[in-house]
């Protein structure tokens, strides 16, 4: 991308994240624009206002909607890997996570919106926090029609209900699946294991034979410092 339209592309978005502010701000939303991308942040009740003026208004025309997804955010920003440093030998060491500051992500579940507007040529995002406990959002069926699998994939991911939506079932686990295997709360190895049983000539669902561990990466580094001599090199050296 040359500098011209690189130029011209962050005064479009930043022109969108202007208007984004002087329109709905009155509604309690909030505009981040970062890195030539503009995140409009929605009041759970004004969805469904916000979501059709963005589709209608002649200033935004987003009439596509390219992506929904869930997000969770707990535990954001903690981890339990040690990333600034590792030991002589080779192995990076697990250590325990900390509590890290949430000001930023009030809630644990978040949907998410990514809109192009074909006519204007311009993509944002919307992002409405839900509540921890019970995470529940309006559909937007009703104003992209594309909407539908989307949310059927982010309550079957997330467990995230949308309101008003007229098949909300799961689409890419089993029809018995329980939980949501997305959710930092569900396990890796998960609950069940499947396999066919001969006997019983069907699928049979049993615990999970698995067992929960923190794996810990080896990192492999290409520096004479850590290559052990060889034992005929050794003898030489101290001959």
């Amino acid at each position: 991308m040359n500098d011209s339209v690189r130029t011209s592309s962050q005064e479009r978005h930043a022109a969108l994240a202007e208007q984004l502010a002087d329109q709905f701000s009155d509604k309690g939303c909030d505009v981040i624009s970062q890195l030539g991308e503009v995140t409009l942040v929605i009041p759970s009740e004004y969805l469904i206002e916000v979501a059709t003026e963005l589709r209608d208004a002649e200033n935004f025309l987003f009439k596509e909607l390219i992506d929904l997804c869930g997000v969770d955010y707990s535990g954001f920003g903690q981890s339990e890997w040690v990333t600034t440093s590792a030991s002589g030998t080779g192995f990076g060491r697990g250590v325990e996570a900390g509590k890290a500051a949430r000001d930023d992500h009030p809630t644990d579940f978040a949907s998410v919106y990514h809109l192009l507007s074909i006519a204007n040529n311009l993509r944002m995002r919307l992002r409405v926090y839900l509540d921890s406990e019970q995470p529940l959002v309006d559909s937007v069926v009703g104003v992209w029609r594309g909407a539908d699998w989307f949310e059927r994939e982010s309550f079957d991911l997330y467990g995230i209900l949308y309101n008003g939506h007229s098949d909300l079932r799961r689409i890419l686990t089993d029809y018995g699946f329980m939980g949501h295997p997305f959710r930092k709360d569900f396990p890796l190895e998960g609950n069940v294991e499947l396999r066919f049983d001969p006997e019983k000539n069907r699928v049979v669902y049993e615990p999970v034979t698995i067992e929960s561990r923190t794996l810990v990466p080896r990192v492999i580094r290409e520096d004479n410092r850590y290559l052990q001599p060889d034992s005929d090199e050794q003898d030489a050296t101290d001959a």
